[in-house]
């Protein structure tokens, strides 16, 4: 199965490596993957992004720590679709918070005339505290890439 991510992948944290895994669980052994990684240009205004290369590399380091660098690629992506509404994918694996991109990109490829990713969506990975982790709160210092707690809420 061809299966398509994309995300900013900004301060790489649980949520983000449970994406990626269950890209590759849903793809499969003979599968592979597409990791679109949001441009510097895409996120303009946002603090404290880190540069494209920077988060590029920290993918690139979860994959290999984990030993999933098979046929997996990853491109760095101009717009949220990236090339899920052109290519040949079979599937889309998306967080609560990026469901909607995902029937969005399913309504454009229909007015194309491909068909519908299957949308796979898993659930927040939570902190200790029972909040999502995300970027945002790891950039304030709430918690850390493991969502650890640094200060109290």
């Amino acid at each position: 199965m061809r299966v398509c991510i994309g995300g900013t992948f900004n301060q790489l944290h649980e949520g983000h490596k449970s994406l990626i895994k269950k890209a590759i669980n849903v793809a499969g052994k003979k599968g592979s993957i597409f990791i679109g990684i949001t441009t510097s240009e895409i996120i303009k205004g946002k603090e404290d992004v880190q540069t494209y290369k920077i988060r590029k590399e920290a993918v690139e380091q979860f994959l290999s720590k984990e030993k999933l660098t098979e046929n997996v690629t990853i491109r760095p992506i101009h717009d949220k679709y990236g090339p899920s509404v052109e290519k040949d994918f079979d599937a889309i694996v998306v967080s609560p918070e990026t469901i909607k991109t995902a029937y969005e990109i399913n309504r454009k490829r229909k007015e194309k005339g491909r068909k519908a990713l299957e949308i796979v969506k898993i659930p927040f990975v939570l902190a200790k505290n029972n909040k999502p982790i995300s970027s945002t709160r790891i950039r304030k210092k709430e918690i850390d890439e493991n969502g650890r707690p640094l200060k109290q809420d």
